[in-house]
């Protein structure tokens, strides 16, 4: 194959990722910046993507009307998707998270128990298509600190098959599943 092929190909698969991206607004917020004149007034728009396969990112824009500021938010988050580590509809582990004064702690649930959690928080797990989490927001519970703190927390997932190479045995995660299934 010639390399435009190859490229065009490329192209068409990173558009067909892109139209099944869900987007979720989850702030709006009217901000003031105050100089020698007056006040200048803009909006911040603060938006969450995902794929529903593991993929999710975070975007924030800021911009005098409401609609260009949440287009901008809406890039940033395209272009901050980051592939967290799954196990099935859930994560491998417990895992937690801090950013500024948010703590967030993710759990994994057992099959049927749907997502469990609160605020932005519950907006990024659905946004990667996972069904059956629990999650508690401590501290801090502003919307983009709690999510910041979700994405540090799922950062730390850890992959399975790399721990059990790292470790060199077989780890009994497969087997507490399969009973459950």
């Amino acid at each position: 194959f010639p390399s435009h092929d190859i490229e065009a190909v490329k192209q068409k698969e990173v558009e067909a990722q892109q139209q099944q991206l869900v987007e979720k607004v989850i702030q709006i917020d009217r901000i003031n910046k105050v100089v020698s004149g007056g006040k200048r007034m803009a909006f911040r728009a603060f938006v969450i993507s995902g794929d529903l396969a593991g993929r999710v990112g975070l975007g924030l824009g800021k911009s005098k009307e409401v609609p260009s500021a949440i287009r901008k938010a809406v890039e940033r988050a395209k272009k901050s998707l980051v592939l967290i580590n799954t196990f099935g509809d859930t994560l491998p582990h417990e895992v937690v998270g801090k950013y500024g004064a948010s703590r967030v702690i993710l759990k994994p649930a057992r099959p049927g128990t749907g997502v469990i959690a609160g605020g932005s928080v519950r907006i990024i797990l659905e946004a990667m298509g996972l069904k059956d989490v629990v999650a508690k927001a401590l501290g801090s519970n502003n919307a983009i600190n709690c999510a910041r703190a979700a994405m540090v927390a799922l950062s730390k997932c850890k992959n399975l098959e790399e721990e059990e190479k790292l470790r060199g045995k077989s780890l009994s995660v497969r087997r507490k599943v399969s009973r459950d299934n």
